[in-house]
């Protein structure tokens, strides 16, 4: 997970501090010594450290903390806010042309992963009614270019090529012209990278940039080589300057310290991070929402947006009306699996969700769920439709749980906990209608509010 480490370590602290009715000035001192210590283990530059941790011990002795009647509380909201300054504050949104063609050229070093984000920016665009065009400007790399071709494919996006033997600056100087000619608004320059950075390999990206005059010249970097990033970083916006960054592999990153570095170390935001392998796995970087993970106060605005990116709206609607009535089947619980999956992996669904410590779920295997999930779908599916609609005739019939376990290649007794787990949620059901009438208190009856 990202920030797994850093995320643990702060949650700790603070949960140390909120333990505590009042805190003095040494409490503070000492929950400082651990936020830095947990800072630098994340590979956060030192100076950038440095000025954190003064920020928030200055606010949290100078702002009346010691005296409030919810110090901890307080607490929380000061490291908060300094985490979300320090990644940036706000969300970098990607700034378009207003005459017609938006030209973005993605740099890096060689291995950053820019060609598969260039896809994935382009499908990202493509879903916002953009037309997007990428442009194959890495002549260097063998079958660079046909890589970039797969990812085009995939994604349903227009590469424009002219081969290995043009310059890369004629090839995006003309893929100018052919995106206006058809009617493309938006390209996507994929460039050369270097294993490290070397005067031809910037003087070319200079050539670039003076011949198509890109509206961003976004540099891609791999979030889990850490301080080498932030280098890297630093060394192309002093010959480039960068408009933004984009930060590969952070679902892989599990201390953070490129993330929480760069803004101060550039002064340029992140505007997009890579989570996962899939073409869809590109998320704005939301600075205050970063900052919520990291402290285990979660991500609902997120998590709303993927669902409602994710999941039918009518189709939802329908399937929970289904769940409250009495009608609801193994069909319906089917559904209503598929539908969280498309949420996406669970260990990314956790980060989002508020009060989750990851040090608690350290033992969870969060994979061995999803599996569990595919044999549910496996059993149901080695139904027949009656017994789909009428899960109460498997109930009593030995042979016929046989038969769905060797049909799915699972073991009787795993029939038998699907069907027991399916009627423990039609009870739940059952009870939550009944919160919905007027008068009713339902589970909450006894509760004294």
């Amino acid at each position: 997970m990202a920030f797994e480490g850093l995320s643990s370590k702060l949650q700790d602290t603070i949960k140390k501090l909120k333990g505590k009715g009042k805190l003095s000035e040494k409490d503070i001192k000492d929950a400082m010594r651990e936020v830095k210590l947990a800072l630098l283990e994340a590979d956060v530059n030192y100076k950038v450290v440095k000025d954190f941790v003064k920020k928030v011990s200055d606010k949290c002795l100078g702002n009346g903390v010691l005296e409030s009647l919810t110090p901890g509380q307080q607490v929380i909201k000061i490291v908060n806010d300094e985490l979300t300054n320090l990644m940036g504050n706000s969300e970098s949104k990607l700034e378009f042309s207003t005459t017609g063609l938006t030209v973005i050229m993605l740099v890096g070093l060689q291995g950053a992963g820019k060609t598969t984000m260039g896809g994935k920016l382009a499908l990202s665009l493509k879903r916002k009614n953009k037309k997007p065009l990428l442009v194959a400007c890495d002549v260097y790399r063998p079958a660079a270019i046909k890589q970039l071709q797969v990812v085009g494919k995939q994604i349903d996006v227009p590469v424009f090529t002219m081969g290995d033997k043009e310059s890369p600056v004629d090839i995006a100087k003309a893929s100018v012209a052919f995106a206006k000619d058809n009617d493309n608004n938006v390209i996507i320059i994929d460039t050369a990278g270097r294993l490290q950075i070397d005067e031809t390999l910037m003087n070319e990206l200079k050539d670039i940039e003076a011949n198509v005059n890109p509206n961003e010249i976004m540099l891609v970097v791999d979030s889990m080589t850490g301080q080498d990033a932030v280098n890297v970083a630093e060394s192309f916006n002093k010959q480039l300057d960068i408009t933004g960054l984009i930060l590969t592999k952070l679902d892989g990153d599990t201390r953070g310290g490129a993330a929480l570095s760069i803004k101060a170390i550039t002064g340029k935001n992140i505007k997009f991070v890579g989570s996962g392998e899939k073409m869809n796995d590109l998320e704005v970087f939301y600075p205050d929402r970063m900052a919520s993970r990291i402290l285990g106060m979660g991500d609902v605005l997120s998590l709303i947006e993927k669902a409602q990116q994710s999941i039918d709206e009518n189709e939802a609607k329908e399937l929970g009306t289904r769940m409250l009535s009495q009608e609801f089947n193994l069909d319906d619980f089917l559904a209503s699996m598929q539908q969280m999956k498309k949420l996406g992996p669970l260990n990314k669904l956790v980060e989002m969700m508020p009060g989750v410590n990851k040090k608690e779920l350290k033992g969870v295997d969060l994979s061995k769920s999803e599996k569990d999930m595919g044999k549910v779908e496996a059993i149901i599916r080695s139904m027949t439709v009656s017994e789909r609609k009428h899960p109460n005739i498997i109930s009593g019939s030995s042979s016929r749980k046989k038969r769905i376990a060797n049909g799915s290649g699972t073991l009787v007794q795993q029939v038998n906990k699907l069907l027991k787990d399916f009627e423990m949620m039609k009870k739940f059901m059952k009870q939550a209608k009944g919160f919905q009438k007027p008068g009713k208190k339902g589970l909450f009856g006894k509760m004294p509010f």
